[in-house]
């Protein structure tokens, strides 16, 4: 069984859901208090023992790579401020060399396809992908979680959780088969069907561990929902050959791609930050009244 050691991380998406704040901005750089929704999706993965990050990415997103390069005017300017703090904090949150890839993914041609031009990067080695506009907040984090699940299992691993039974038409959902502990067995997918129809109310949440040989069937995965490559269509076919589980993870997921689930984020995190959490949580306080 091999490590998880890369992971995708698709990035060339125009967050149309939030315009007009992305129409010059990535989504994935708005803020969340003090640094970008990115950033959070990058600690998670590094706490799981990611070692390479692949961005698929597309015109106008050359903020992320900026971010992640040194920036040796502010540092500069931070150190002869005497501004230490902030400066370690800075060094301490660069990549280190080599670790990070771009790729371009030249037309909006769907999830599975923005996977699949990592292809050359990823090789012959399982990965993970994570969709950044989704933030998880867990003890543990969520891609940590998973990895335990794969050094069990093996295969293929979906994250997911549990919603309400009546919101499953919004989402994709699994079909469990069977189930021990946090980890399911699979036998399917469906997306967004309707409550008297749902397999289950477990939906896929934005975080994958998959091997390699979905790359192939990307290759000619003939289009699908939206005239898109869809990485569930892809998964399905992969299905049938090998093995797919769930994990039911511990924590609360945020879609930053929605105003409402990007303002959320913004409030959770705001609350149990460690330097202005206590006066976060007062002003909440004061709003709700």
């Amino acid at each position: 069984m091999k490590k998880i050691r890369k992971a995708v991380l698709p990035v060339a998406g125009f967050g149309t859901r939030i315009l007009p704040a992305t129409k010059t901005i990535p989504k994935e750089m708005l803020p969340v208090v003090d640094r970008p929704a990115l950033h959070y999706v990058i600690d998670e993965a590094k706490e799981a023992g990611i070692e390479h990050f692949i961005f698929v990415t597309g015109r106008n997103k050359g903020a992320i790579e900026d971010y992640f390069d040194r920036a040796y005017e502010l540092e500069y300017s931070l150190r002869e401020k005497g501004k230490t703090d902030i400066y370690d904090q800075l060094n301490n949150d660069t990549p280190r060399p080599g670790s990070m890839s771009f790729v371009r993914q030249q037309s909006a041609k769907g999830l599975g396809h923005a996977i699949w031009c990592a292809r050359e990067i990823i090789g012959n080695e399982p990965f993970a992908i994570l969709l950044p506009d989704v933030l998880i907040k867990s003890k543990k984090s969520c891609l940590s979680q998973m990895v335990d699940a794969y050094k069990k299992v093996g295969g293929n691993i979906i994250a997911v959780d549990a919603i309400p039974h009546d919101q499953v038409s919004k989402y994709g959902v699994i079909n469990p088969k069977k189930r021990e502990g946090d980890i399911i067995q699979m036998s399917g997918m469906v997306e967004k069907p309707s409550p008297a129809i749902a397999p289950s109310n477990l939906k896929i949440t934005g975080r994958y561990i998959l091997q390699p040989e979905i790359m192939n069937i990307l290759e000619n995965q003939v289009a699908g929902i939206n005239n898109e490559v869809q990485l569930t269509d892809a998964m399905v076919r992969l299905m049938q050959n090998q093995k797919f589980h769930a994990y039911e993870y511990e924590g609360k997921d945020y879609d930053c791609g929605s105003k409402l689930g990007y303002f959320e984020a913004v409030l959770a995190y705001a609350k149990d930050h460690s330097e202005i959490g206590k006066q976060a949580r007062s002003m909440i306080k004061r709003f709700s009244q």
